[in-house]
């Protein structure tokens, strides 16, 4: 197990940095700039590593991106209708940036931040931490936020923890997007993907949840087992721009449990994602079309990866009966994950 810290640029005259973790086969690359995971490389069945992550190339692609590659997102992940939401009878109006909503935070959200590193810890985890002050982007309350991975030999576990000073609503997302081919091979059509829940939240033409949570059953949502993506994708209503729904998770939030699993026959990788979160939002990269330029020059085209992004429900702060994403003094957002590989 090995730890290294390097800088690679300044964001407003501070620096930035990559921070590697090796552990066993495999290697994690993380940034400071947004908190976010930069590469995972991961043997397939004949052993041969790749990088398994889209990503940014260089710092200042980091700053544009616009697809929240890797980025850790808050401090709302998803989406608030309009932007508004009442709290204690107070309504607040926090930043547009999704046509009349707000999305991952607002303009300037958690992804933009440049965290401060903790790397004192272990040699085989980094602990990042940002301090979102009261009134950012509309907020109530400061809140201190932190997110800390953790590399073993075949997993990657994430924690994402807050506090804040005064009630407000607090939902943390890791934005990761995943290609077990590697993340320059193309698109993911051709792998299987498997989604362990029995319900979805309907969403509008914006992705605005509609209050509903409706069976799975006999829908193109009932992915409870294997399906090929693309197949999957094609019996949509909007095909074009794929998965980009919230479904409901099997068992007990607040208890780590399998949410999904993904596979690549022609790698042998395989991915399973466990979370203590309700929900998780599903997105096949609908909206990357070969523009978004990522490491080593590659060009991510339509649907060359998907998000597993564990998560409380979007507009949560508007629907009553979604479980609440309200966060008080005293009280620790707590929010886990875990990504584990094997091959097939």
């Amino acid at each position: 197990m090995s730890i290294e810290v390097e800088p690679i640029g300044e964001v407003n005259g501070e620096a930035a940095h990559r921070v590697t973790l090796r552990c066993g086969a495999l290697k994690a690359v993380f940034c400071d700039y947004g908190a976010r995971l930069l590469e995972l490389w991961v043997p397939d069945r004949d052993g041969n590593v790749a990088d398994v992550v889209l990503a940014n190339g260089d710092l200042a692609a980091m700053e544009a991106d616009s697809a929240y590659f890797g980025a850790t997102c808050g401090r709302f992940a998803n989406r608030i209708k309009d932007g508004r939401f009442t709290l204690d009878g107070k309504q607040y109006q926090v930043g547009l940036n999704d046509g009349p909503n707000h999305l991952h935070g607002g303009p300037v959200g958690f992804n933009k931040h440049l965290w401060r590193i903790d790397v004192e810890r272990t040699d085989n985890a980094v602990r990042f931490s940002t301090v979102s002050p009261h009134g950012d982007q509309g907020y109530p309350g400061e809140v201190t936020a932190n997110v800390e991975y953790t590399l073993g030999p075949d997993s990657l576990g994430i924690v994402m923890t807050a506090e804040t000073t005064a009630p407000t609503v607090v939902n943390l997302v890791n934005h990761a997007y995943w290609n077990l081919a590697s993340h320059d091979s193309g698109d993911v059509v051709d792998q299987h993907v498997q989604i362990n829940a029995d319900s979805y939240t309907p969403a509008d033409s914006e992705l605005i949840p509609t209050g509903e949570i409706s069976s799975v059953a006999r829908t193109p949502y009932d992915l409870r087992v294997p399906h090929r993506i693309g197949d999957a994708i094609s019996e949509l209503d909007d095909p074009e721009r794929g998965f980009d729904f919230n479904w409901v998770l099997q068992g007990q939030p607040a208890t780590m449990r399998r949410a999904a699993a993904a596979f690549d026959h022609s790698t042998g990788r395989r991915l399973e994602v466990s979370t203590t979160a309700p929900g998780m939002h599903f997105y096949t990269g609908g909206y990357l079309n070969g523009t978004d330029i990522g490491k080593g020059s590659a060009e991510y085209c339509q649907f060359a990866g998907y998000c597993f992004e564990t998560q409380d429900f979007p507009d949560s702060p508007n629907q009553p009966h979604f479980p609440s994403t309200r966060l008080d003094p005293g009280a620790i957002y707590d929010h886990r994950m875990k990504i584990e590989f094997s091959v097939g």
